[in-house]
């Protein structure tokens, strides 16, 4: 990765050596350097390998991890690679039947920490991918470390046994922190909003007659509730499993009017949507499902005012469209050709869905769109005025 110095961890907090001795194969080289790389582990002696070094063909395999491969020191024998050591561990499979600490890799890491703290150096020993360490090899060091493995099966290649002490050694000093987490994408969602899609699923369970026996119904809401509940779902969680559900809901029902809302549950999935559509984490595709829902659910203003518009030839041609998404809003009522849009105002909305509708207005103003507010109530009383209004505001920009 250019530009990224891989050894900067390695510098910072010291790591223990890594010696390899004669492997027999660069590229054995190169995946060992990859798997010291990915662990904060930088210094590399290597003990007369056995087609000499430096060797291009260990490059490709390092994956980048170069500059441990470039700093790599080269020693002639298995003593003056660990002459100046100060602790000396033997990575080895086998017992060799001699009278010495063995030691798993979290007992060795433990061991080894304060001791590089302290500026002493400390070095682990890899032998040949063949036939692994010598006796005499393994007599000159403190301890023996050895993997809990398969004792029907206990060979690693040597990137393996180098990865397993890095991940040992990165977690212990690094504290096993994770390099990212889960993004948080969405508000957690209010009880208001919880309780209104638990009060719409346990509907569309009725009318499909999901509660069965019904004496067991009272149990079986609180089984779905609970489950949605373990969940902590986020207010985009929410507006997604609504849009969804709905959708299922109305495509059980085909196109008949039965499929559409009442007045209230109409303008309630509008108050949910706003409060989503202020959310700014979200993604687009809830909010388009939800635009075909408020489409075939009008509130009762919508539906009277844009009856009253297919019917005068003032607005004919002019483009108007029903609950349209625009970016991560539903608008109305727009005409993409005027950029112009309708917005109603409900009676009685709390204050978050009023600062939501606020929000969405100040969005649709700042890209160019010119947002005409008709009180729904006044539109319910008397479409002439609201209808007058609109007209104004078109030959306003004529």
């Amino acid at each position: 990765m250019p530009g990224i110095d891989i050894t900067r961890l390695a510098q910072e907090k010291g790591a223990p050596v890594i010696i390899l001795v004669e492997p027999q194969m660069a590229e054995n080289i190169g995946t060992a350097a990859r798997a010291m790389a990915n662990f904060a582990l930088s210094r590399l002696r290597l003990v007369a390998p056995r087609d000499g070094w430096p060797n291009g063909r260990a490059y490709p395999s390092a994956s980048g991890a170069n500059r441990i491969l470039d700093e790599a020191e080269l020693f002639p024998t298995f003593e003056a690679a660990i002459d100046d050591l100060n602790l000396v561990f033997a990575a080895t499979a086998r017992a060799h039947d001699q009278v010495k600490p063995v030691v798993g890799p979290k007992a060795a890491v433990t061991a080894m920490r304060p001791r590089i703290a302290a500026g002493e150096q400390v070095g682990v020993v890899f032998g040949r991918e063949r036939n692994g360490l010598l006796a005499g090899e393994v007599a000159l060091a403190h301890s023996i470390l050895t993997y809990p493995v398969n004792p029907d099966f206990s060979s690693l290649n040597l990137a393996q046994a180098v990865l397993v002490l890095g991940y040992e050694w990165f977690s212990q000093t690094h504290e096993g922190n994770l390099p990212f987490e889960m993004v948080e994408r969405s508000e957690p969602a209010s009880m208001a909003q919880t309780r209104a899609f638990f009060e719409m699923v346990e509907r569309e369970l009725d009318r499909v007659e999901f509660y069965r026996p019904l004496e067991k119904r009272d149990s079986m809401v609180t089984n779905l509730r609970n489950i949605i509940m373990r969940m902590s779902p986020s207010r985009q969680d929410l507006a997604t499993l609504h849009g969804a559900i709905f959708a299922i809901a109305e495509g059980a029902k085909g196109s008949a009017r039965s499929g559409t809302l009442d007045v209230e549950r109409a303008g309630t999935l509008r108050t949910l949507l706003a409060k989503a559509a202020a959310d700014k984490s979200g993604g687009q595709a809830p909010v388009r499902g939800l635009a075909r829902l408020l489409r075939r659910n009008p509130i009762e203003a919508e539906r009277i005012l844009w009856d009253q518009m297919m019917k005068d030839r003032r607005f004919a041609g002019r483009g108007f469209k029903r609950a349209i998404p625009i970016g991560p809003h539903v608008a109305d009522i727009v005409s993409f050709d005027l950029r112009l849009v309708v917005d109603f105002d409900p009676p009685g909305e709390d204050a978050a869905a009023e600062g939501a509708r606020a929000v969405k207005r100040a969005w649709l103003t700042e890209r160019g769109y010119r947002v005409v507010v008709m009180k729904a109530d006044e539109v319910e009383r008397d479409c002439a005025g609201p209808l007058d209004l609109l007209q104004q505001a078109i030959e306003a920009e004529i």
